[in-house]
């Protein structure tokens, strides 16, 4: 039977189910990555499993997120999790060193492992042929423990790429024109497999660029084959062993098709407040810009920041715009050093940030009230800058150069330069000095514990009935920054969750923690699409820590859906698009859950006299997890 190449990686990898279309299934999972926003829960919750050490092949912590070190909480989280590392096997990638992705991508990523990530952009290492998956932290936690990691088997959609980029067009407005296809729900259990002739003429980089960004549209992951490619990157990172080609058989069959005919494409850019606003640059050519951000896991490879230095050579950034640069890895800044391109970017204006995800996560540089923004990242959502009346655009390094340089949204084909995108050197500057290997042994490691390190609350078992408020009811598309903001006053909290619930959706009704506390917990209602966007499970934590106890909604983001399980709050969907109009906020709902797997499932809504009918998409296991109180504790019992 011809199989495509999502099959073959699974196939290889499946511990139990199959790949029939979505039948559950368990994969081991190879390597694991977590970040200083994630990892530090992550670790407690795989501390708290009692293992001496991890048992996958391979797993890194990185610290990208929290650098802002503007109190005492981001360095001694950092300090914790180096000793975490050093106790349990696990490589250390410094701050400063590098964004996450980018510096797996270079050092780590292998075609044809399996991966997973407490970070919703992990599948960027798609890009080198890997399934690699975000999640939350408690689903990696389990993964270094040696657990399988549990999933319905996406649909494959295969989007095949045919002719060439046109100059000044690059990998970022190829999957900006998939988002203005597809949208942001566009993705939601699907993987996006490329193939075509298209994919020659695309670098790892570039490709990488792509599968980062299919986060955006919600799928599970999205791959590229290993080839010619993938040898040459590999190669000049010093690692050819690492390669193995990889390609869908011939005839292999796919749930669906895209065609994507690239020299079609043209510069394209993302309106504010989401990804999928997608439109042609020229549309909004003349529209003031006030600033400029560079860089992010999405565009900060050698390719993104040479290029914005043979743009900038001998140029200088327009006097009304403010631009700033946040490069992907330490290799990147010393590769383009050593070419001379680095001086370019530095005589150009461009102010130099860490090599961390920085204005990415609102860690820094926000923009001016009511300004402009055009971003190399892959998300806009409103507020997320850390300013909220900003307008935050997404668009190509060849974009925000034009816009950098004149002081307007340009299309970057009507500069009238010649600047050509460089390939990949034959061999980067290798350097892993920043990068501490774990020791033979552990076992007389003290973990350090700041002060902001607090132990992780557990949830009790699922009671027979369930009964509270309606403590909020929201529209489509609420994103996990809705649910749980980031920012520089609020990630510091990532490890102290009596702390970090305080901000529950605080950008939608500040009041919301005090109520919930106040009413002994309750439920949440949503549109569809609830969760989207990042993996991180404190969107489903510090709702479990404020007594929430069930969400009801038309539909869910896969990441958020596993995290709502993790941590034990039931996930409802409802049957019926009436269902939603029938519950208020402050509304009491009741149900009886001693018996999930009974149907249909009714919530009675008390205050209104009117019962809803709900289901759920939960497996046997997911069950099991709900009652026993969460993922930790009934892994507990298995382990």
């Amino acid at each position: 039977m011809a199989l495509n190449l999502t099959q073959k990686i699974i196939q290889k990898h499946l511990v139990e189910g199959s790949t029939n279309p979505k039948s559950p299934l368990s994969l081991r999972i190879d390597q694991t990555l977590t970040q200083d926003a994630t990892g530090t829960m992550a670790y407690l919750q795989f501390e708290a499993m009692g293992l001496p050490r991890v048992r996958n092949e391979l797993a890194v912590s990185y610290v990208d997120h929290n650098t802002l070190q503007s109190g005492f909480e981001n360095a001694d989280d950092h300090r914790f999790l180096q000793s975490m590392a050093a106790r349990y096997g696990i490589h250390f990638s410094r701050p400063g060193n590098g964004i996450c992705h980018q510096v797996h991508l270079e050092r780590f990523g292998i075609p044809g492992k399996t991966l997973l990530g407490s970070d919703s952009h992990t599948p960027t290492a798609g890009g080198i042929g890997m399934l690699a998956i975000g999640a939350g932290g408690l689903d990696v936690a389990l993964a270094m423990a040696g657990r399988p990691f549990h999933l319905n088997m996406p649909a494959v959609v295969n989007v095949r790429l045919t002719g060439k980029l046109n100059r000044f067009v690059s990998a970022k407005d190829i999957i900006l024109e998939i988002l203005r296809r597809l949208t942001v729900k566009g993705g939601v259990g699907k993987i996006l497999e490329y193939s075509g002739e298209g994919v020659k003429s695309l670098d790892v980089p570039e490709r990488a660029t792509i599968t980062n960004m299919g986060a955006e549209l919600g799928a599970t992951s999205s791959l590229f084959p290993s080839d010619a490619k993938t040898l040459q990157f590999l190669k000049a990172q010093g690692r050819p062993e690492a390669y193995q080609p990889l390609s869908a058989d011939p005839g292999a069959a796919y749930d669906e098709i895209l065609e994507v005919h690239l020299a079609d494409i043209e510069p394209l850019i993302a309106k504010p407040h989401m990804p999928d606003q997608v439109v042609p640059v020229r549309d909004l050519n003349g529209t003031p810009v006030h600033q400029v951000a560079l860089g992010s896991c999405t565009n900060s490879s050698f390719r993104d920041l040479s290029m914005i230095a043979r743009m900038m050579r001998g140029r200088h950034v327009h006097p009304n715009v403010s631009a700033a640069l946040a490069p992907g890895s330490r290799q990147v800044v010393r590769t383009l050093m050593e070419r001379g391109e680095w001086d370019a970017i530095i005589r150009s204006g461009i102010r130099i940030l860490e090599n961390v995800c920085g204005p990415c996560i609102g860690m820094g540089f926000s923009p001016p009230s009511h300004a402009v923004s055009l971003r190399t990242f892959n998300r806009n959502f409103e507020g997320r800058s850390g300013t909220r009346s900003a307008g935050v655009y997404l668009c190509s390094p060849e974009t925000a150069v034009a816009a950098a340089l004149t002081g307007s949204v340009t299309d970057p084909r009507d500069l009238g330069l010649k600047a050509v995108p460089p390939g990949i050197p034959k061999l980067f500057p290798l350097d892993d000095s920043m990068i501490i290997p774990p020791l033979d042994s552990g076992e007389s490691v003290e973990v350090i514990r700041g002060p902001n390190i607090k132990p992780l609350p557990v949830r009790g078992p699922l009671p027979e009935r369930i009964e509270g408020q309606v403590l909020i009811k929201v529209g489509d598309n609420i994103t996990t920054d809705h649910i749980m903001p980031a920012g520089s006053k609020i990630l510091p909290l990532r490890s102290n969750i009596p702390a970090i619930s305080e901000f529950v959706f605080e950008a939608v009704d500040p009041t919301f923690a005090q109520r919930a506390r106040a009413a002994g917990g309750g439920f949440i209602v949503g549109g569809s699409n609830y969760g989207q966007g990042s993996s991180r499970e404190h969107a489903a934590l510090a709702p479990m820590a404020l007594g929430v106890k069930a969400v009801l909604a038309k539909s869910f983001a896969r990441i958020h859906l596993a995290n709502l399980i993790n941590f034990g709050i039931l996930p409802l969907v409802f049957q019926e698009e009436s269902g939603y109009d029938h519950i208020c906020t402050g509304d009491v709902l009741e149900m009886k859950a001693g018996n999930l797997v009974q149907k249909p499932l009714v919530i009675l809504n008390k205050t209104q006299g009117i019962e809803i009918p709900v289901s759920h998409s939960l497996s046997e296991r997911d069950i099991a997890i709900i009652h026993a109180g969460g993922s930790l504790s009934y892994a507990k019992s298995q382990i």
